[in-house]
């Protein structure tokens, strides 16, 4: 357990009140400290699914797993940092496809030679991954297309799609849960057979809450130190965004989806990795930017950077093509973890052409 670094959390504080100038320290206590409150967001939602089954687990898991980078991104939302907020949704979904999904594969294959899991559940999932990468191009292209003559319309061409993506997210959400939940149910028995009983409900909700207003706590701090952070190590706002903010955001996803796995639970590990990405394509990120019309000094349109839409694009061909046959092993978590990796390689060495 990571429990011991609970202590990060009052460190933080500290630091925040006592010492408001050391920016790097606060980054990396802040960082830190969301890790183990991550780990406990995880471990709860994991605890309601063996009580409500892979599919709803799955969806709760993603959903309570991505209240920490809901609440990074409304934070940054507020402050203005629009590039970050944007580098963090592309982050989210990339890293959640390829580094939670790939170390997925690689523990659950460890383990077992070949994991099996619902191929036609994976691939309609993919589907709605598809469907985002879509409607974040269009933005782009059309911004790239007009130049300086999009922003009159960029915004509300952004909130017209993005009502569109919370509509179809939300019969998506019909379609898994009620119609179709047997693509989504998994094999493994709901309270079945196990070594000790899940926790009551009533704990996993209360575990979840205090997880979450010390996650959203955390948040708020974090953000307030990655510019001077960034600039300090000479990073730029995308690469923080991408690979520092996306994976402390995804550190529940990390947490529940790689035990899933080792537990020969692929159905319940894919439904969470493949889940998050797409609840943040067609949830998070239009959602963040009706409430910048409301929040913020101004409002964020889905126009993300061409080298942030290219990464998004790329990342879902090759998940696309690895969960399609309904089989995993540990090589084919080794293949996605390469590609986050020479992705992650890329925007170490070119921080300004993708963060432009």
């Amino acid at each position: 357990m990571l429990n011991w670094l609970l202590a990060f959390v009052p460190l933080t504080i500290a630091l925040e009140y006592l010492a408001p100038e050391q920016h790097f320290f606060i980054f990396i206590g802040s960082a830190i400290a969301i890790l183990p409150l991550a780990a406990w967001m995880g471990r709860s939602t994991e605890q309601l699914a063996e009580r409500m089954g892979e599919g709803v687990g799955g969806l709760l898991n993603a959903t309570f797993g991505n209240a920490a980078e809901l609440i990074i991104a409304l934070a940054a939302l507020r402050a203005g940092l629009h590039d970050v907020v944007k580098a963090s949704i592309a982050g989210s979904i990339v890293g959640n496809i390829l580094l939670v999904l790939g170390a997925a594969m690689l523990a659950g294959g460890l383990r077992h030679p070949e994991q099996s899991f619902n191929a036609q559940g994976a691939r309609s999932q993919a589907t709605m991954l598809t469907l985002a990468a879509i409607a974040l191009i269009l933005p782009a292209a059309y911004q790239a297309g007009l130049g300086t003559g999009a922003s009159p319309a960029l915004g509300a061409l952004s909130v017209s799609i993005s009502i569109v993506l919370l509509a179809v997210y939300v019969l998506f959400l019909f379609y898994s849960l009620v119609t179709h939940s047997s693509l989504f149910a998994g094999s493994h028995e709901v309270g079945g057979t196990s070594d000790h009983q899940p926790w009551p409900i009533r704990r996993s909700v209360m575990i979840l809450a205090v997880a979450t207003i010390f996650v959203a706590w955390m948040s708020e701090i974090l953000v307030s130190v990655i510019e001077p952070t960034a600039h300090k190590l000479g990073l730029s706002n995308a690469f923080v965004g991408v690979f520092v903010v996306a994976i402390l955001g995804n550190a529940a996803e990390h947490a529940t989806a790689i035990t899933a796995a080792s537990k020969n639970r692929m159905d319940l590990s894919l439904s969470i990795a493949i889940g998050s990405s797409v609840q943040v394509a067609l949830f998070v990120a239009p959602l963040l930017v009706l409430v910048s019309l409301f929040a913020g000094p101004a409002v964020m349109d889905l126009a993300l950077p061409a080298g942030l839409v290219l990464t998004i694009l790329l990342s879902i061909l090759v998940t696309g093509q690895i969960a399609g046959d309904g089989r995993s092993d540990w090589l084919k978590g080794v293949q996605l973890l390469a590609v986050y990796l020479v992705l992650g390689i890329t925007f170490f060495f070119l921080p300004a052409a993708i963060g432009d």
